[in-house]
C-alpha cells in the first residue's frame, strides 16, 4: 500500500510548525509547533526503534482509527526497556517469570509513549502493525488493517501521566496531517470481553479536551461507544 495521502489540517507543506514525515515515519515537529510533545524540548522528539513485526495493509486501506493500548513489563514496572524488547523480538523470556506467558509472542505497535511522554515509533504508519488482534469496530473487522496502534506505558486500571496525554494529543494532530484520522478508541472497545486496556484509569474526558482530542470522536463524546 502506498503511504497515506496528505490530509489537510490547515497547514501548508512549508509551515515550520507542520510535523515532518518520511516514508511513514514521524521525524519530528518544527520549531514553531504549538503542541509538540513534551519530549521535543529535549531535542529528540521521536525515537525510531524498528520492529520486524508488521506486514502490508490491504489495498485501499483508509487510516481513520487510532487504538489506544496500555502495557508495562513486568506489569506495573516502568522504564525497564522490556516493552521495547518485546516489540523488537529481543525480550529474554527467562528474565522474569511473567515473560514465560509471552514466550514466542510477536507483537508491535506503531508508537509507544513512556511515562515521561517520550515518543518511540516502531512501525511506519503505512504498514500494518500487530497490535489489535481479533477486533471489530463499527462493523469492520480486523482493525489492524486500517488503524494506528499506540501503546501507553501503564497498567490497565491505573492512571496515566499528564505528559502521556500531551504526547498523545500531539501525535493525533501529526497523524491528521497525513491521514484522515477521525476516531480514537481503546483496545477494550474494539475487542470487548477479550481486552480491557487502557481501562478505567485512562481519562477520556481529559483527552477529549486536549487539542488533538477536540478534532476526533472518542468514547468521551457521547457516554461511550457501541462496539461491533
Amino acid at each position: 500500500m502506498a503511504p497515506p495521502a496528505a490530509h489537510s489540517n490547515g497547514q501548508s507543506p512549508n509551515d515550520p510548525a507542520r510535523p515532518q514525515w518520511q516514508d511513514g515515519w514521524l521525524l519530528g515537529w518544527g520549531q514553531a509547533a504549538a503542541t509538540p510533545p513534551p519530549a521535543a524540548s529535549a531535542g529528540v522528539p521521536v525515537r525510531h526503534l524498528p520492529s520486524p513485526n508488521h506486514g502490508p495493509r490491504p489495498d485501499g486501506a483508509v487510516l481513520d482509527l487510532l487504538v489506544v493500548h496500555s502495557i508495562s513489563l513486568p506489569p506495573g514496572e516502568y522504564g525497564t526497556g522490556q516493552v521495547e524488547r518485546l516489540f523488537t523480538n529481543t525480550l529474554d523470556w527467562d528474565a522474569h517469570p511473567y515473560f514465560q506467558t509471552l514466550r514466542g509472542l510477536e507483537v508491535s505497535a506503531h508508537f509507544f509513549i513512556d511515562r515521561h511522554g517520550r515518543l518511540t515509533q516502531c512501525v511506519p504508519i503505512d504498514r500494518r502493525a500487530w497490535h489489535a488482534g481479533r477486533s471489530c469496530w463499527r462493523g469492520r473487522d480486523n482493525c489492524n488493517d486500517w488503524s494506528v496502534g499506540v501503546e501507553l506505558e501503564g497498567l490497565e486500571g491505573d492512571r496515566f501521566e499528564p505528559a502521556q496525554y500531551q504526547t498523545l494529543s500531539a501525535l493525533v494532530l501529526a497523524l491528521q496531517a497525513v491521514c484522515p484520522l477521525r476516531e480514537v478508541v481503546g483496545h477494550e472497545h474494539i475487542a470487548p470481553g477479550r481486552k480491557q486496556d487502557p481501562g478505567p484509569g485512562f481519562d477520556w474526558c481529559a483527552f477529549a479536551r486536549s487539542p488533538g482530542g477536540q478534532g476526533v470522536w472518542s468514547p468521551a463524546a457521547d457516554g461511550g461507544p457501541e462496539a461491533g
